[in-house]
């Protein structure tokens, strides 16, 4: 977006300054009737490159928690800069006008599937890896079904079934970046502290603030979110820096490969699937997902943080992207 401004025009410098820092809010979300009306493309996003993005200001803090998995212990303070955070998750809207503007061919659609999770018949807790998981041949971010199902006309929905470099190539288009695993934690905690292992995402009244799984894990998901499955993006409260979705829905690729000690999913790990090409090394995914429950992940927390294979799709990953400022500047345009 470009200004002209006439020379020695105070007043239009100020305003200028007050447009820069306007939030790029998406004034519809928050609630599920505004998320299920939503089409997918914040105001103004064809023009402004940083339509749909909230500002984020620096600072100083220490990632982790004590209260939380052994990975997740605190290492020490970080400093964050400045940057602009993606609202909500990229929708499979502004995906797909990626895909129409570039012609970009997914990972999963290359490599001719995906992992997608499938409710067993029955509590399948028997040691096996894979009890919910299948590798789907046919599956993409077009099909987060599979082919046999209709394609996906869910346009506000994150984008799911797309891998890290996938998540990457988006972000160059936009002339934007991934978080690191400190600026995704520092966003998602908006001034706060995260929430202890055990703390589920629930308001004064005891409902769900985030979509999670409520339920049987892995056989029934009560939906008391008002969701039973993937939500679109939005239907819930934004946090304190005007976020959506930083806890639960989907997991949110990182920039970071994974460090420190590695926790296994002893019960459900689509890393193991025989037919994804393997050898790639694990990337931090942070938020939590749809399914993540109390008996099972429990990783709904800003502190928490999962390992992903970077070349595998699945059905409970997606991204949002930022925008660095340089030192002394605003980062628009």
């Amino acid at each position: 977006m470009r200004w002209r401004l006439a020379a020695g025009g105070g007043l239009a410098l100020a305003l200028l300054a007050l447009v820069v820092a306007w939030p790029r809010a998406i004034p519809e979300l928050g609630s599920r009737a505004g998320c299920l009306a939503y089409g997918g493309l914040p105001p103004g996003w064809g023009e402004d490159p940083l339509a749909g993005m909230a500002l984020i200001r620096g600072g100083r803090f220490v990632p982790g928690t004590e209260g939380g998995y052994p990975d997740e212990r605190p290492l020490g303070a970080v400093e964050v800069g400045d940057f602009w955070i993606d609202r909500t998750e990229v929708t499979r809207a502004q995906f797909a006008a990626f895909v129409a503007a570039t012609g970009y061919v997914t990972e999963a659609e290359r490599q001719g599937g995906a992992a997608l999770f499938r409710a067993p018949l029955e509590n399948a807790a028997d040691g096996s890896a894979l009890p919910w998981w299948r590798y789907v041949e046919g599956a993409d971010w077009r099909h987060p079904e599979g082919p046999d199902a209709a394609p996906a006309a869910l346009n506000a929905h994150p984008v799911t079934l797309v891998t890290l470099a996938d998540a990457q190539a988006y972000a160059r288009w936009r002339g934007n970046e991934l978080p690191s695993e400190a600026e995704w934690e520092y966003a998602a905690r908006a001034g706060g502290d995260s929430a202890r292992l055990g703390e589920a995402p629930l308001d004064a009244e005891g409902r769900p603030t985030a979509n999670y799984w409520q339920g049987v894990f892995p056989v029934q998901d009560a939906g008391e979110d008002g969701f039973a499955g993937l939500a679109p993006s939005g239907c819930f409260a934004a946090n304190g820096n005007g976020l959506y979705d930083m806890i639960g829905n989907v997991w949110e690729w990182t920039a970071d490969a994974q460090w420190g000690r590695l926790i296994s999913h002893a019960n459900g790990d689509p890393g193991q699937l025989r037919a994804v090409p393997g050898g790639s090394r694990p990337q931090v995914i942070k938020g939590g997902s749809w399914l993540c429950a109390s008996t099972y992940c429990a990783r709904y927390r800003a502190a928490a943080r999962e390992r992903q294979e970077a070349d595998l799709a699945t059905s409970h990953v997606g991204f949002r992207t930022i925008r660095r400022i340089a030192t002394g500047g605003t980062g628009g345009s």
